[in-house]
């Protein structure tokens, strides 16, 4: 599946900053409509929506929607928009997520301050937000895609037909969907989830035209790291960073590409043989692949290699696991009883 993007239309969520406004940007650049889906837009997405807000005066169009991902009427509002301004959206990418933030965070229980999560609300902001809302979102777009393809009204319960042309919906995992560092479990369990989910999704592709992939990330250099100081400490003074740009570069091949070219560790026949080198492989639905420095990597489903090399690892993450063990020594933690 080749899908020229000139033309085309994205709806992305989180799209207000980070990889998620590179992705955005870098669409534009390929003429491709976008749908900036988030709660407010930092000044860099501002500039970028106010220089393509008139398909007439550039090549592509950006349109900005407040979006909580969140609320299930916000997110089919996006698709909306998209049939509204454009006749609709070829592109999902379900991309707004949080880092084991202060306000939804497992070391800091629901009730307990800086933790915004209710005691009372059977319900944690973080799984809302990285879990639910790009497996909500990916109903919707599938939903979108096959509305648009026309059933024959002479036979009884026929098998949904393929879009009129390819779409494409790509997540945002991490490698956090791998390593499992003590910091930030839910972060963890919900691209862990990412990943099985993508990877469920991989028939969808050669059925019915509909290809679901991944990204997953490194150390990006994002506000969702240099605007944390909570985050930034876990960092050491070697750790490199890896740029949105490269994974937006990655993102874009997979929405666009026949092939990719990865490098370094992988897996080799499903068994416990690895190898380094580099290669073309097939985009096709329920790929992930790991955006390191400098490198991408197929994340294997089973006996993978794993992360490796620069800007997949944190320096500092010792720190904090000792800091949080240390917090727990005190008893009572967590629980609703006192």
């Amino acid at each position: 599946m080749a899908l020229s993007l000139a033309g085309k239309t994205a709806v992305i969520t989180g799209a207000g900053s980070g990889i998620n406004l590179a992705f955005a940007r870098a669409l534009l650049t390929k003429r491709c409509n976008v749908v900036l889906a988030d709660l407010t837009l930092r000044p860099e997405a501002q500039e970028l929506v106010s220089n393509h807000a008139n398909s007439s005066q550039s090549s592509a169009k950006a349109v900005f929607q407040k979006t909580d991902v969140r609320d299930w009427q916000h997110l089919e509002r996006m698709f909306h928009v998209a049939s509204q301004e454009f006749g609709g959206a070829d592109i999902v990418c379900p991309g707004a997520g949080v880092f084991e933030p202060p306000f939804s965070n497992f070391w800091h229980p629901p009730g307990k301050p800086p933790s915004q999560d209710s005691r009372t609300s059977n319900r944690y902001a973080i799984l809302d937000i990285n879990l639910t809302h790009p497996i909500r979102t990916t109903q919707l777009a599938i939903s979108h895609f096959l509305s648009s393809s026309s059933r024959s009204p002479s036979t009884t319960n026929p098998p949904p037909p393929p879009p009129p042309s390819p779409k494409s919906i790509i997540h945002i995992s991490s490698i956090a969907g791998q390593r499992t560092p003590l910091p930030a479990p839910i972060y963890n369990a919900t691209k862990h989830g990412i990943n099985g989910f993508v990877r469920s999704l991989a028939s969808l592709d050669p059925r019915l035209n509909i290809r679901v992939t991944a990204v997953a990330p490194g150390v990006i250099k994002t506000p969702l790291w240099t605007e944390a100081p909570e985050k930034l400490k876990l960092l050491a003074a070697a750790d490199a960073w890896v740029t949105p740009e490269a994974v937006a570069d990655v993102m874009v091949a997979l929405v666009g590409d026949e092939t990719v070219r990865v490098s370094g560790r992988q897996g080799v026949g499903g068994g416990d043989e690895v190898r380094e080198g580099t290669r073309e492989v097939p985009v096709c639905g329920g790929l992930v692949l790991e955006v390191a420095k400098g490198r991408v990597r197929v994340v294997e489903q089973y006996n993978d290699a794993g992360p490796s090399g620069e800007g997949n690892t944190v320096g500092n993450m010792g720190v904090a696991e000792e800091e949080i063990l240390k917090g727990l020594a005190g008893g009572g933690w967590g629980g609703g009883w006192e």
